[in-house]
């Protein structure tokens, strides 16, 4: 057996003194079958350089490993951190060689702790800080080609959401402007322990052919997008005054990058916001 069922994670669980906690998230994947059903959603091949968050006590790591990707875990509980290369020589020897592990927040992670150059995210996130990290990675490591996470339902719904939608939101429009995001499938709560209150969701993500603008940019486009769905119910023409200056300014900006003063955040795309910062630039 290459991968943890039931038995073998409350097992490890027990001989760690681990008990999952709702501060960081922790709800460990129990089901060899949905692991493997994510590692396949996710489109992981051989040779594949993964990005995995918060393995746990390594369910899905063991998995992105039996499909033969190199994979860089990235665990803040330093008992977790710290077993998960002796799980992996246990269950899966000739796998070893292709795990590293970084001990730390992935809150505060930086490009210079991956030895290699990730190109697939792969992750069950913790539930309570799934956006903020998100975020962060798609900004710190643009090599990033492809993602799948596993999130809460009403988190993903608003990742992938579009403009227009009652649960488009900033994350769904910072996300947009990194790639395309879907639906993937839904997850049971019975593959879970703990059982979770909430429902799950699995996100899949492509990254863009073409960047949509600059680090410079992107800055003052997110700017923009956290002032508008600040107040959300306000005209742009008001929202934005905070970011675009008095509302002569905030008005001539939005005109010359075609876009109506009168409408709110949701109606606007990435891009929308894109050309109200160059044209206010």
């Amino acid at each position: 057996m290459s991968l943890l069922g039931p038995a073998e994670v409350r097992e490890l669980a027990e001989r760690l003194g681990v008990s999952p906690t709702k501060k960081l998230g922790q709800n460990f994947v129990i089901d060899p079958n949905t692991v493997r059903k994510i590692v396949r959603l996710a489109g992981v091949e051989p040779g594949d350089r993964a990005i995995e968050v918060g393995p746990g006590l390594g369910s899905l790591t063991l998995g992105l490993l039996e499909a033969g990707a190199a994979v860089t875990a990235i665990e803040i509980d330093h008992r977790l951190a710290a077993e998960l290369p002796h799980t992996v020589a246990a269950m899966q020897p000739e796998a070893v060689a292709r795990l590293s592990v970084i001990r730390s927040d992935a809150l505060d992670v930086t490009p210079s702790d991956f030895a290699d150059t990730p190109e697939i995210l792969v992750a069950n996130l913790p539930y309570n800080v799934s956006v903020p990290i998100l975020m962060h990675l798609l900004e710190i490591v643009p090599s990033l080609r492809a993602g799948l996470v596993m999130v809460q339902a009403e988190v993903g719904h608003r990742i992938a959401a579009s403009p227009g939608s009652k649960e488009y939101g900033a994350p769904s429009a910072k996300a947009a402007w990194y790639g395309d995001w879907r639906l993937a499938g839904t997850v049971s709560r019975r593959i879970f322990w703990p059982v979770p209150g909430v429902d799950s969701v699995l996100v899949g993500y492509a990254r863009r052919g073409t960047p949509l603008g600059s680090v410079a940019e992107r800055s003052a486009t997110f700017d923009l997008v956290n002032a508008a769905f600040a107040q959300r119910r306000k005209m742009l023409r008001q929202s934005l005054q905070p970011v675009l200056g008095p509302l002569d300014r905030a008005v001539a900006a939005m005109e010359a990058a075609g876009v109506d003063p009168a409408a709110r955040a949701e109606q606007l795309g990435i891009e929308d916001f894109l050309a109200i910062a160059r044209a206010a630039a």
